[in-house]
């Protein structure tokens, strides 16, 4: 067994193209010994978001605190409450949204796939990580 705090993970801020206002807390991941699943909190600024994008990993959203958004395959974006839960398939177009004035945090969890660690997601056969799609919803 494995103990730690969340607060004890450093949060690093997301830098990927689209993301604004997003930080994350690798909680469980490879480099803890994880080989087949992976925890991570995110937190949003007021206002952040992510891309609207798509990748190998599924994905189990917990939504704990704040205002969220979820945009959905078809671009409709779906206003959350706090402990609401979403679970989205491999490779289906996804976007997170904090829709209010205050931080929103969530839980994601995911698979640890081939050749992937749980913070970034596992390549491609086409050698990207992850695809910005099209139908973006940037502003909140």
């Amino acid at each position: 067994m494995i103990k730690k705090h969340f607060t004890d993970v450093e949060t690093i801020d997301s830098k990927k193209e689209g993301f604004k206002g997003m930080q994350q807390r690798f909680i469980w991941s490879k480099d803890d010994g994880c080989p087949r699943f992976a925890m991570r909190m995110m937190e949003f600024e007021p206002h952040g978001y992510t891309s609207y994008h798509a990748h190998l990993e599924e994905h189990q959203f917990f939504f704990l605190e704040g205002e969220p958004a979820f945009v959905d395959a078809e671009g409709n974006e779906i206003r959350l409450e706090v402990g609401n839960t979403i679970y989205v398939p491999s490779d289906e177009p996804h976007q997170i949204k904090n829709v209010g004035d205050t931080v929103m945090k969530m839980l994601c969890m995911i698979p640890i796939l081939p050749g992937g660690d749980g913070k970034a997601p596992a390549p491609r056969p086409d050698g990207q990580d992850y695809v910005t799609k099209e139908k973006p919803s940037g502003k909140c």
